[in-house]
């Protein structure tokens, strides 16, 4: 059995009770999840306590029922038991997404977060440092070597940088750029994305692509700008015409679906609106990745509910026919969320 959408989505939306080897808590956003193979597809699914659905004995069940679907939870990876010439664990420095993608913030602080009235209401980035599970800043040789362990141990064929956001004018570009070359050096061949806000400078944007990575996320998470205001509001101080020069030369740069953004369903934006800005994006060769808001312990909206999950299908379903109508797949992109698909509904509806 395969999983439908419908069914995708109300996962999405009401979790499941797991035992996850591998999980993601806290961070950024946008919500704690453990990573299975479901249907033998990679999966990342919101781990909750209350939800009617458990994995248990390889299957999905929905209040005991057995749904017919085989689940496997993805293994440890062997690189978590390494460490740093000085001691530093590497689980501490890049963690495991999905079943093959690495993925680590290089700076896990953001000049917006210190005050709540610029935070992202959805962000707990400092979360896995207050607790002592990552370290402030990850240097290139550290990511280097996490990289290469990584795909040799553990067959990860893709990586992800993102960072928190610097007071500098390229909004840290510059450290992920160094990153990515020295990983690329270490692995030669590694696809990488790169996550950042518009940077000031939208050179910066040749030298990440110059440093080799191969695709990049620029998150605008919401194309309303009442509601990036109300959910966003450090970045809603960055015009949405800075996001749009962003991303036509990211697109000029890294090439059309190399370019994705995250659209958050569930923050209040109409959904027709969302599809409609959806379909701008896709028009200008940027990848749409559409992700259910879920509310993440620790941030300021952690008792927001959850969108219906029959919004999250419906503006799902409709974003993948977007895509599929241009040709666009988040597979190919090589690197990055939209390449990955475990977050987003979108994979099984085929975006």
């Amino acid at each position: 059995m395969t999983t439908d959408l419908a069914l995708r989505a109300d996962l999405a939306v009401r979790g499941v009770r797991v035992d996850a080897p591998v999980r993601r808590r806290s961070g950024a956003g946008p919500s704690d999840d453990g990573h299975v193979f479901l249907g033998g597809i990679g999966t990342a699914l919101p781990i909750s306590s209350s939800s009617p659905y458990e994995i248990t004995g390889g299957r999905l069940l929905l209040d005991g029922a057995d749904l017919g679907l085989d689940v496997e939870p993805v293994r440890r990876p062997a690189f978590y038991d390494l460490v740093t010439d000085d001691g530093v664990p590497f689980e501490q420095l890049a963690r495991l997404h999905g079943s093959d993608v690495l993925a680590t913030t290089v700076v896990q602080t953001c000049m917006r977060y210190a005050d709540e009235a610029t935070r992202c209401r959805f962000c707990a980035i400092t979360a896995s440092l207050d607790a002592g599970a990552t370290t402030a800043v990850k240097t290139p040789a550290q990511l280097a070597a996490v990289a290469e362990a990584a795909v040799r141990l553990d067959g990860v064929r893709q990586m992800v940088l993102t960072t928190g956001t610097s007071t500098a004018p390229d909004r840290g570009a510059r450290h992920l750029a160094r990153c990515v070359r020295a990983v690329t050096e270490a692995v030669p061949g590694l696809p990488v994305q790169v996550q950042c806000e518009p940077p000031g400078d939208l050179a910066v944007l040749t030298e990440l692509r110059e440093a080799g990575a191969t695709a990049i996320g620029i998150h605008v998470e919401s194309m309303d700008d009442a509601v990036r205001a109300r959910w966003t509001p450090g970045k809603a101080t960055v015009p949405m015409a800075d996001y749009w020069s962003a991303w036509h030369e990211a697109v000029r740069v890294f090439g059309r679906n190399r370019v994705s953004t995250y659209l958050l369903v569930g923050l209040g934006e109409h959904p027709d609106e969302l599809v409609a800005g959806a379909a701008e994006l896709v028009a200008a060769g940027v990848y749409p990745f559409v992700v259910p808001f879920r509310p993440l312990a620790g941030t300021l909206e952690a008792s927001h509910p959850p969108p219906p999950a029959t919004l999250v299908a419906d503006v799902t379903a409709r974003v993948a026919a977007v895509l599929a109508a241009a040709g666009m797949r988040g597979a190919e992109q090589g690197a990055g969320c939209a390449a990955c698909g475990a977050c987003s509904a979108l994979p099984v509806a085929g975006g």
